[in-house]
């Protein structure tokens, strides 16, 4: 969701039309080649124009991993930051300069591993703040140790006979946050990519949008049943506002209540119509619903991408601004000298 006012900004922003070459720097990409990284690039740089907040007004922070080389190929402000701190530093950045439009890039290690308490905070306060979460299963820069969403049994650099833990889900994390925002993409889908970040930005609040990603060297295929061209579509169903809940290679299949769970049917099987097949809506308040998409998983049930839940919520720093002026207004401070000064509990060191 959006306010009048950046509602406001953004059109005034579009209006001066900026191009995806506005947002790219002149650095040299370093990633490694096929690495899923680059098309989320790409398509960050598209819907920043899309979203057309100047890259004046625009500020990328991140940790530290392959995903947090980012911000060197962004022709914005940019923080390349330490190792899980990045939504810390994002939180801060935003709450001192409310007027900028701030993302964080972080990888499954950075975001979800030393920064997981970061993480699950700056969702919690509703900072504004878009959350781009890399999900390659996978320390790459590291060189291939397990990291909290690797699956069971991954066999790694640093489990060479299997993990014996189960992973973090993103999604359940984001939810037992009482998260606003959640959206989730894979990195060959760009289209998809694009459409969720732009409604990432729109969202006021913190959103999360997780995006699959390939690590070709040291975890390659691991999103192979959601991304192959031949199994996509019987793995995966795009959520879209107000439309009914359909996928399969025709569009066959939909998702139907089935006591307090979710079932996929064909239509027209087994006397299921269209009409049992449920409608989607990002913005109900109630969350249950949204968490039971945000948790399937491509195997019984197709795994959900697009935005999930888009609920407006009172954001964290709006809410500082507001009670810092009403203090201020009340006490008449005017800086932060007057505000020391205004109490008797001074004293002088000589």
């Amino acid at each position: 969701m959006v306010n009048s006012k950046d509602k406001s900004d953004m059109e005034n922003n579009a209006e001066k039309r900026f191009a995806p070459a506005d947002y790219k720097s002149e650095q040299s990409v370093r990633w490694c080649p096929g690495c899923g990284d680059h098309a989320i690039l790409n398509v960050l740089h598209k819907a920043m124009a899309e979203i057309g907040v100047a890259p004046k007004d625009t500020a990328v922070v991140s940790g530290i991993g392959c995903s947090s080389r980012l911000p060197y190929y962004m022709n914005t402000y940019g923080m390349h930051t330490i190792h899980g701190r990045a939504a810390a530093i994002a939180t801060g950045l935003k709450t001192a300069r409310p007027d900028l439009t701030v993302w964080q890039i972080s990888g499954d290690g950075d975001g979800l591993a030393i920064g997981g308490n970061h993480f699950i905070h700056a969702v919690r306060r509703n900072i504004d703040i878009n959350i781009l979460l890399f999900n390659n299963k996978i320390y790459g820069l590291t060189k291939g140790q397990y990291s909290p969403t690797s699956d069971r049994g991954a066999v790694t650099k640093s489990s060479p006979y299997g993990t014996t833990e189960d992973p973090f889900i993103p999604a359940e994390l984001v939810f037992g946050a009482r998260g606003n925002f959640f959206a989730r993409s894979i990195d060959i889908a760009l289209d998809t990519t694009k459409e969720v970040m732009v409604a990432a930005a729109r969202h006021k609040g913190a959103s999360v949008v997780e995006i699959r990603q390939n690590c070709v060297i040291f975890n390659q295929g691991s999103h192979a049943a959601i991304s192959d061209k031949e199994r996509r579509a019987e793995h995966t169903i795009h959520l879209r506002q107000g439309e009914k809940m359909l996928f399969g290679e025709n569009m066959e299949k939909g998702l139907v209540q089935d006591g307090f769970g979710l079932k996929a049917v064909t239509v027209g099987q087994d006397g299921y119509t269209i009409d049992d097949v449920l409608v989607h809506d990002a913005t109900t308040p109630t969350n249950f619903l949204h968490q039971q998409l945000a948790m399937m998983d491509g195997d019984t049930l197709p795994l959900a991408i697009g935005v999930i839940r888009d609920v407006e919520a009172l954001s964290y720093e709006e809410e500082v601004e507001h009670q810092v002026e009403s203090v201020r207004s009340k006490k008449g401070y005017k800086n932060l000298r007057d505000m020391i000064l205004s109490t008797s509990e001074t004293w002088t060191v000589e």
